[in-house]
């Protein structure tokens, strides 16, 4: 039995819905999509220009195609020419899309003139056709589409060209020759007469769609496949399931025939019935799953309120607070009589991460946890599977109004416990970490103080013994005098030996100081000059102490012992500004006397003790902070710099003094 049913009609009746459905979807998707690199307006212009288009194409060829076949008057030429318009650029965009670079700019004079020819051709194109309009000649314009044909044949080669040995270039040949094949197939659809047959409606009718995929795939692969293709391929294969069963059904039925025939505006409103019926499912599903849960069951938003509970574990930073904050959360969401949460660090529960416990099983585990008794036994237990214990226990009492845990709920369940067996431990890591870390920070305290008692333990011997040689050459010498610097000896060593903690202030690192070259003058004599330029204001600075007294016993032992004429020592505080604008306090020592050759200096501050440890010490106290300088001529002097920072820790309430 055949009938005289025209698929082809009713393939363009049902690809052109479709085609406006899937033009709509994607102009929402670029107008809702972040502004891609490069551009500086919030969407990328040529796909708005192509979403734009391919609407305009299938909005004005459904009414021109399928209403006027209906004997419905209107102004269809004038929809035509503006269809035809809109698809007459698309392949222009094509190109457009294929010679833009990765900043989506058209770059060099050959690729500027194949974009511009190719948006000139469809320009022209469209003026014939809205003349065509106009004079009442028939729409599409013959001329007009073997414009369009012949121009992007044409185009194809210097495509090629131009985009050779470029990233993405072998893909210009298949998007030209889509567009080209597009209007080809466009153009020799309106050459056919009589009735076409569906193959030449689908290809000569529908064309556009593989110009937007390709457009698409050309530059925006992964927004092709997550935005727009999962939605258009399903409503794809609905419009598919659809034409397919209408067809079948309407080849083999002559009373369907009759019905089509008799009345084409009825299937019409019946395909349009149906597909607003597909995309309105996913909306009137949502709408009933509401109603059921929130109405019929009471049931919360668990979307929300797992959301809501992610941000909460996000923002906490204390395992028994997030813990019972959840609990808070779940009470009133699952209408129960509590939420508590109890510790669990029996090996069993190994096997029972994430699980739901239910029943008598429940009342077991809860008798085998330590804590407040429960005003009643709970329902249901879940535990949160953290990776090391103390692991968690959630205890939820009895539902209200009788209800049961179901499928939804217990799914949401497990998903929060995941998420707060997960925050826990980054907590527990992060935790472990900050201690370690202040582990780490007491044991090289530890280490640094220890290192710094020895070294001062090394620095009192050492001054020591040079004090009692002194002494020694005395007693041979001037007797009397050995007495009385035997005196500042003793009085020396009390000060020097007194326990002042970390630090001590300058003025008394001065007082040792002066207690030595008292005693080293008992030898030299008026070999041996000092000068002290200290401002009382600066000796309430605080450093380590004995940092001064060994740069000023080398001056003397080495600089001026060393020279027959003996020399003058000069000790220098101050306040200064370094390269980097920060301000620093410092000490010189700067003596008259013998220098030393760069070798000289070298072998003595590698073998000798004094200056190794007061490196040493500052290096423990400030870091890369604190410095030691020595500049040395030979046969006439030497000057050491200490630098001290400012800033340190060692500066107490009186640096304002210091650095005013």
């Amino acid at each position: 039995m055949s009938t005289t049913l025209n698929v082809g009609e009713l393939l363009n009746l049902v690809g052109l819905s479709t085609g406006v459905v899937l033009y709509a979807m994607l102009l929402a998707m670029v107008v809702r999509a972040g502004r891609p690199p490069g551009l500086r307006s919030g969407f990328d212009p040529l796909l708005l220009l192509t979403s734009l288009l391919g609407l305009a194409w299938n909005l004005c060829a459904l009414p021109a195609y399928e209403l006027s076949k209906m004997g419905i008057e209107g102004p269809f030429p004038i929809l035509a020419a503006v269809g035809f318009t809109a698809l007459g650029f698309l392949p222009a965009v094509v190109v457009h899309s294929v010679l833009r670079n990765e900043r989506h700019v058209v770059r060099g004079a050959a690729n500027r003139i194949l974009a511009g020819f190719a948006y000139t051709a469809s320009g022209a194109a469209a003026a014939l056709h809205v003349h065509a309009a106009a004079t009442g000649a028939a729409v599409p314009a013959p001329l007009g589409m073997r414009l369009l044909t012949y121009t992007f044949v044409a185009l194809v080669v210097p495509l090629v060209a131009v985009t050779r040995g470029r990233p993405g270039a072998g893909r210009a040949l298949w998007a030209a020759a889509l567009a080209t094949f597009a209007v080809s197939a466009l153009h020799l659809s309106q050459l056919h007469g009589g009735e076409a047959s569906w193959p030449v409606e689908l290809v000569g009718h529908h064309a556009s769609l593989p110009l937007a995929f390709a457009i698409l795939y050309q530059d925006y692969r992964f927004a092709l496949a997550d935005l727009f293709l999962k939605r258009a391929l399903s409503l794809l294969a609905l419009v598919a399931v659809a034409f397919a069963a209408i067809a079948s059904f309407g080849v083999r039925s002559a009373a369907f025939a009759r019905f089509v025939q008799s009345d084409p505006r009825q299937l019409t409103v019946l395909v349009t019935l149906w597909v607003a019926t597909a995309l309105l499912y996913p909306l009137l599903r949502r709408g009933t799953t509401w109603f059921v849960d929130a109405v019929v069951l009471r049931r919360p938003d668990y979307r929300s309120l797992r959301a809501t509970i992610g941000h909460t574990a996000q923002d906490s930073d204390d395992v028994e607070k997030l813990v019972s904050s959840v609990c808070e959360q779940l009470t009133p969401a699952l209408g129960a009589a509590f939420v508590t949460w109890r510790e669990w660090t029996s090996a069993a529960d190994v096997t029972l991460g994430g699980a739901i416990i239910t029943g008598a099983d429940a009342i077991a585990i809860t008798e085998s946890l330590a804590g407040q008794p429960l005003p009643t036994p709970p329902a249901t237990c879940v535990t949160v599977p953290t990776t090391d214990q103390p692991r968690f226990v959630v205890l939820i009492g009895q539902l209200k109004a009788g209800r049961r845990l179901l499928s939804d709920d217990l799914a949401t369940l497990e998903a929060i416990a995941v998420v707060v067996a997960r925050r826990i431990d980054a907590i527990r890591i992060t935790n472990e970490r900050y201690t370690r870390e202040l582990r780490e920070q007491e044991i090289g305290k530890l280490a640094t103080e220890a290192e710094l008692r020895a070294l001062r333990a090394q620095i009192n011997p050492h001054f020591l013994f040079n004090a009692l040689t002194t002494i020694g050459y005395l007693i041979q010498t001037a007797p009397p005098r050995a007495l009385e610097t035997l005196l500042r000896l003793t009085a020396l060593l009390r000060g020097v030996l007194r326990s002042e903690g970390e630090f001590t202030t300058l003025g008394r690192e001065l007082e040792v100081v002066e207690s030595y070259l008292d005693i080293e003058r008992a030898r030299f004599e008026h070999r041996l000059r000092v000068t002290i330029d200290v401002p009382a204001r600066l000796r309430n600075f605080r450093l380590p102490p004995l940092l001064l007294q060994p740069i000023v016993e080398n001056a003397v032992k080495h600089g001026i012992g060393h020279k027959q004429s003996g020399g003058q020592v000069v000790i220098r505080a101050s306040v200064a500004p370094s390269s980097d604008d920060q301000r620093y306090f410092a000490l010189t020592v700067e003596d008259t006397g013998a220098g030393a050759t760069p070798q000289a200096l070298e072998r003595g501050r590698a073998s000798g003790v004094g200056l190794r440890n007061v490196e040493r010490r500052l290096e423990c106290h400030y870091g890369p902070a604190g410095s030691l300088s020595i500049r040395t001529v030979p046969d006439e002097g030497t000057v050491v710099e200490i630098r001290l920072p400012l800033a340190a820790k060692t500066v107490e309430a009186d640096v304002r003094q210091v650095a005013s």
